[in-house]
């Protein structure tokens, strides 16, 4: 049976015909990409998501704070000794990173990658120039070269890599720095058909940044990782230049602490900043959503008078390579989003929506500290670690971050 007779019988299988429905319009290589991504699917999750779409939530879990460390408070001497067994984890070439930058600037109202940003410093550099020239300090501090690993989506990958090239790696060596790309999963519409871009082709989102895992697996970066017997990855976001990528102290605390993983946190700035936080669930390390969180939850407060749900995720995490193992053997489950997707529709007509229309799913990577058995959190302060470039305009945008940049390198 050849490959287009195979997808008739899948789409036939799980109602989806419409997606070869234009197949003869599309030129020799559209029916190619047209028909691997429908061998490529799992249509058979893709219902399973669907039929659990308007499933409410067990709310039975038992959520509990947790403990964190503060680093303001931490003595001298703590402070001391933590630092010193994280600069021997770098000094020892036990240590890497993984830069998230499968996403593209349109909120910003750029075109390209958003890695590729220029944010408006002084002298101007890109997100991507702004990252590695913090490996090169470490570089220069201790004469060791981290090795990088960015994660790009299928629609960003070629010109992300040309930009590197084009920019000559920032002057950081070339074989050190690696690009793995991000698994992407089709979009619904509210019947569970699987839905065509403009050009014929299945609409396919990226599945969350809780798919690093499994595309470190699939990449074979995870081997590469093992191969140069790396013991600590930390895996952070492209759109926040205040990542504190290669942190002594947050190394440091991992070892000490014998723990699989360390979380970077900030105090939410209110009970109703819309922000994930820190928790217990079930008794393991886990995060609850804002859109999960009861008001009563998020205003209780301790006897010092802090959020005792305070502890806000900024997507900045360090695990052990036992720990990526262990979570990368597991599938994460995924969440839903209802957002608004430019399709063709059956009839061959474009439908451009003015509210969501389509179902995208992901995961997310906090998901994981709960298949862990031992987790510690790092609080850190606000000005120091958090400057989302997310929005064009207002809060999260290149202006709020460029300035929290500036004060902090000042």
């Amino acid at each position: 049976m050849n490959n287009f007779s195979q997808a008739q019988e899948i789409v036939k299988k799980y109602n989806q015909e419409h997606l070869l429905k234009f197949y003869d319009n599309l030129n020799e290589e559209k029916k190619k990409i047209l028909i691997n991504q429908i061998l490529e699917t799992d249509f058979k999750q893709l219902s399973k998501l669907y039929s659990h779409i308007n499933d409410i939530k067990d709310s039975k879990d038992e959520i509990t704070p947790i403990t964190y460390i503060d680093k303001s408070k931490l003595t001298n001497e703590e402070l001391e000794k933590y630092m010193e067994k994280g600069k021997d984890v770098i000094k020892n070439n036990k240590y890497a990173v993984i830069t998230m930058a499968g996403g593209q600037g349109t909120r910003l109202g750029h075109n390209g990658p958003k890695g590729t940003f220029m944010l408006g410093t002084t002298p101007d550099k890109s997100l991507f120039e702004i990252f590695c020239d913090k490996l090169k300090k470490i570089k220069e501090k201790y004469n060791v070269t981290i090795p990088w690993y960015l994660m790009t989506s299928k629609e960003n990958n070629l010109e992300t890599t040309k930009f590197f090239e084009k920019n000559n790696y920032f002057n950081y060596p070339k074989e050190a720095i690696k690009f793995f790309i991000q698994d992407e999963i089709p979009m619904i519409d509210k019947k569970g058909k699987v839905i065509l871009t403009e050009d014929g082709l299945i609409k396919q989102a990226a599945n969350g940044h809780g798919g690093v895992f499994e595309s470190m697996f699939k990449s074979g970066i995870i081997e590469n990782i093992k191969k140069k017997k790396i013991e600590w990855i930390f895996i952070g976001p492209v759109d926040n230049p205040l990542v504190q990528m290669t942190d002594e102290l947050m190394i440091g605390i991992a070892v000490d602490k014998n723990v699989m993983a360390v979380g970077k946190s900030i105090v939410k700035a209110n009970p109703e900043e819309k922000v994930g936080v820190f928790c217990n669930r079930n008794g393991r390390p886990s995060v609850i959503e804002y859109t999960e969180i009861t008001k009563e939850l998020s205003e209780m407060r301790d006897s010092k008078g802090e959020l005792l749900y305070g502890e806000s995720h900024i997507n900045c995490n360090l695990f052990n390579i036992k720990a990526i193992e262990k979570i990368g053997t597991n599938k994460l489950p995924y969440h839903t989003a209802f957002k608004k997707a430019t399709y063709m529709d059956e009839n061959g007509k474009i439908v451009k929506p003015e509210e969501p229309n389509c179902y995208k799913f992901e995961t997310f990577i906090f998901d994981a500290f709960e298949k862990l058995d031992n987790m510690q959190i790092l609080r850190g302060k606000r000005k120091e670690e958090f400057a989302p470039v997310k929005n064009k305009e207002g809060t999260d945008s290149p202006e709020t971050a460029r300035k929290l940049y500036e004060e902090y390198y000042k």
